[in-house]
């Protein structure tokens, strides 16, 4: 079964989504993003991507205490980005509750750092970011370009171990138009063990359906669900469907 991976954004501590990745297209859905994770936890849900968007920005790890509150409120297994960019950040995160780390950025500017967490850490809790437009990667929170062309990236990283990616259409991301379901076909098709975790655009149950069809392993969503265009009850239904 496709891995349901709702989102938490944050920004100054609390729940937020972006348009596009663009931070002033801003909307606040919640001051306490420890109750809306105890809420997801309540109809069965069981991962959670925590994004800190301060984090990214600022290329250090701001809300951690967010993490922490989280953790200490669920047990959901959350992976966590945004703003990784030293040891001693992974070190806070692991410490705080995350039990998978997410590196986009780093991997990018800093591919040393990122192989050595992928050595240390191993490839169950050191995931591959690969936030995307029009082909190519960007990085710090979506507010910079690389020259490092998708495929590219993915095959150098999947030739050192990574099994796990999260790769965000950024054009999709915010939009609810529907995911970017050729392109994640087009990266299994180069990588069919990898397991691709397809993020950006998912406006409804039905999106997700698409992608379970084409075989995309996870996805993660948040506007969708804050916004009502996906209900728990459809969450609930979908899980004893393919249960």
């Amino acid at each position: 079964m496709i891995e349901l991976i709702p989102a938490i954004d944050i920004i100054d501590g609390k729940c937020v989504r972006l348009s596009q990745g663009d931070y002033d297209r801003v909307k606040e859905y919640s001051a306490s993003p420890a109750d809306v994770a105890r809420e997801m936890q309540d109809h069965g849900i069981t991962r959670l991507h925590l994004v800190d968007l301060d984090g990214a920005k600022s290329k250090h790890v701001v809300n951690w205490h967010t993490l922490e509150q989280i953790a200490n409120a669920t047990n959901l297994v959350i992976d966590f980005g945004g703003g990784v960019k030293t040891d001693e950040d992974l070190r806070i995160v692991f410490d705080c509750g995350a039990q998978m780390v997410t590196g986009g950025s780093i991997a990018v500017k800093e591919p040393v750092t990122f192989e050595r967490w992928l050595m240390k850490y191993g490839p169950e809790r050191i995931i591959l970011g690969a936030d995307v437009k029009e082909g190519m990667i960007a990085v710090n929170g979506w507010q910079e370009g690389s020259d490092s062309e998708l495929m590219s990236f993915l095959n150098h990283y999947t030739g050192l171990g990574v099994q796990k990616v999260i790769c965000t259409e950024i054009s999709r991301d915010g939009m609810l138009q529907g995911p970017a379901i050729s392109l994640y076909q087009d990266i299994l098709a180069q990588s069919p063990e990898l397991h691709l975790i397809a993020s950006g655009g998912v406006s409804s149950l039905a999106d997700i359906e698409a992608l379970a069809e084409a075989k995309v392993p996870g996805v993660i969503f948040g506007k969708a669900l804050y916004e009502g265009k996906i209900t728990f009850k459809e969450i609930e239904k979908f899980f004893i469907l393919h249960s």
